[in-house]
């Protein structure tokens, strides 16, 4: 979005190779920044910003709902893969231990799950039962469509941060294989925002990502 010259590149132990142990990350020289966060502040010291036409009052408002998508979808990705037996059991354990051999596959992957509850039980969502997280999945949702409304953006004509992080979260929910559709079919309940992920996606990664997951819009 920034139109800066990227290559991307796949690995298998990209969480590892991440400062923080977690990705996204990018490598600069001899620098590696984890997170939209850093990586955002980071850019923005070489002179690129995707926010500098926002006032201050609009600055506050997308940081707002950049900390609301965190704190609801990104939790509820986590929740769903790591935290609902029928799909830790059929689809997680296996995809995040394929990279490795037997048995370090499977002490790796027991050992993100239990990271990740760890995490939850922490902000009170280790009680939390299937129906409720998709309940907060859908009001997030919600927000977010009405703060959307007929805009191409969040914030009218041009993309900001928070533009790339519902994206992001969005383009994972509707793309991902689950042991159901649940979770992506809140998202789908709001039209606006399945226009404004196509939209992206045709925008900014059409040509690059030729025979990858695209979403579907019905």
């Amino acid at each position: 979005m920034c139109n800066l010259p990227i290559k991307v590149v796949c690995r298998a132990n990209a969480e590892y190779m991440s400062p923080s142990g977690k990705v996204p990350f990018i490598h600069v020289g001899n620098q590696v920044v984890s997170e939209l966060g850093p990586i955002v502040q980071f850019v923005k010291a070489k002179g690129h910003s995707l926010s500098d036409g926002l006032d201050e009052v609009q600055k506050a408002e997308m940081k707002a709902y950049m900390e609301l998508v965190n704190n609801m979808l990104l939790t509820a990705e986590l929740y769903l893969q790591w935290c609902d037996e029928a799909t830790v059991g059929e689809i997680t354990h296996a995809r995040y231990g394929s990279p490795y051999p037997w048995p370090l596959n499977r002490i790796l992957a027991y050992q993100k799950q239990w990271e990740v509850k760890r995490k939850m039980k922490a902000i009170g969502w280790g009680k939390k039962t299937l129906d409720q997280v998709l309940e907060d999945v859908d009001q997030c949702c919600q927000a977010l469509s009405q703060r959307l409304g007929t805009q191409p953006y969040f914030f009218n004509k041009q993309p900001t941060e928070l533009d790339a992080l519902v994206f992001g979260h969005l383009y994972t929910i509707l793309t991902t294989q689950l042991t159901n559709d649940e979770l992506s079919e809140k998202v789908k309940n709001y039209s606006n925002l399945l226009a404004f992920c196509r939209r992206i996606e045709q925008h900014y990664f059409e040509d690059r990502a030729k025979g990858s997951s695209s979403i579907r819009l019905s």
